[in-house]
């Protein structure tokens, strides 16, 4: 049991805030993951990964419980390898958003992440991460009732021109992020962040909002730390989220998360 004023659960972003910059999980790290999962304080990973960016991290990253990807179009649950809940897309939503993307930003690029992995139209680029063959085809062909995330690319234009160009277009249709360091929007159902799944998540193990903290480093954690008790920007996070969050932890690269959590449940490692 956590002792009071101890939050009762730890929500953390991976990549830039969780993991090292080449993608690792140290032994510091997983030392303090270890340690609450012994004191019993729920961990959850809120990512915008989808499940088939996460299969080598399971083990390191607690390989039981439950974790929310596709920033919270999925909740996965890891013990089963099975997702357990998702907010899909609705098709004629998606396909609204495809036709107003591609005739007011000539060159968007588009692809559909689904429970079970992705399909994208020929032209998607290929990203370094995907080691396996995607299908390809036209939208309109290839789009499934489980379509939790609509990804629209740009080769030209700069990351946060597109995110902002996006929203203004189909911000009324579906919610609207990024994460990446190029022209990359991930496109959710309407409502569906990491802060809303995490919210059901919690409301189920009788926690308030004022009793999770929450870790996150780029713009689709947003929502996340805005909704948590307590909330930490890594310091290498984007300006947006060091202007939003109560705090700042140190760098991913310098162990941040690990840091903070040994001080807030003064954790004895050995």
């Amino acid at each position: 049991m956590t002792s009071p004023g101890r939050p009762r659960l730890v929500a953390t972003d991976l990549d830039g805030t969780l993991l090292h910059t080449d993608g690792t999980v140290t032994e510091r790290t997983r030392a303090v993951l270890t340690a609450l999962d012994d004191l019993g304080v729920p961990v959850v990973f809120t990512t915008g990964r989808p499940i088939r960016w996460m299969e080598s991290l399971w083990a390191d990253v607690g390989g039981h419980g439950l974790a929310i990807c596709s920033n919270g179009g999925i909740v996965y649950d890891v013990a089963k390898r099975e997702v357990r809940t998702f907010w899909p897309v609705p098709r004629d939503i998606g396909l609204e958003i495809a036709g107003l993307l591609r005739e007011a930003i000539p060159g968007t690029m588009l692809a559909l992440e689904h429970t079970e992995g992705w399909v994208s139209e020929p032209t998607f680029p290929h990203h370094p991460d995907d080691k396996s063959e995607r299908p390809t085809g036209e939208l309109v062909d290839v789009y499934r009732d489980d379509v939790v995330k609509v990804l629209a690319v740009h080769r030209e234009l700069a990351p946060e021109e597109f995110w902002r160009r996006v929203e203004e277009l189909v911000g009324h249709l579906a919610t609207t992020t990024w994460s990446s360091s190029f022209a990359l929007v991930e496109i959710s159902a309407a409502g569906v962040t990491k802060a809303s799944t995490l919210a059901t998540l919690a409301a189920e193990l009788g926690i308030g909002p004022d009793e999770v903290v929450a870790f996150g480093d780029m713009p689709n954690d947003l929502p996340l730390l805005e909704w948590a008790g307590t909330s930490y920007a890594m310091a290498n996070a984007h300006p947006d989220v060091l202007a939003l969050a109560e705090h700042v932890a140190p760098p991913n690269d310098e162990d941040g998360v690990a840091a903070v959590l040994t001080g807030l449940f003064d954790l004895s490692l050995g």
